[in-house]
């Protein structure tokens, strides 16, 4: 989970009355999904869903180039997104957000972060 990484980063964030965040991800094979932050469980079972829909290794995929999981990583990137637009109430963020690393050993990831709303000053 990015969420607490994010605001710690986003020190004007607590000047923002309403408004949104949009967040996004200059990756190809991550992504980023809101989702529940309470339990743990949750990130695993979306996890073990994604990699048996999209499994590594199949006859199908003809870019194969660099390692068995770059395909696949690339679809779900696809599937779950690159960007997210989060409400901001009172200062700060209501929901959870996870980066989803869907390659073995992945490199640091560059975020965009763009603050839109009505401040209190």
């Amino acid at each position: 989970m990015v969420t607490a990484e994010i605001i710690g980063q986003l020190s004007e964030l607590k000047n923002y009355k309403t408004g949104f965040c949009h967040i996004f991800l200059q990756h190809i094979s991550a992504s980023l999904m809101l989702n529940e932050n309470v339990d743990p469980n949750v990130r695993h079972n979306m996890e073990a869903f994604s990699n048996n829909y999209v499994p590594e290794n199949k006859e199908y995929f003809i870019h194969v180039i660099e390692v068995s999981d770059d395909m696949p990583a690339h679809i779900k990137s696809s599937l779950f997104g690159a960007d997210v637009i989060i409400p901001i109430t009172d200062g700060s963020l209501a929901l959870g957000l996870w980066q989803g690393e869907h390659r073995d050993g992945g490199e640091s990831r560059n975020l965009i972060i763009t603050l839109h709303g009505e401040s209190y000053t």
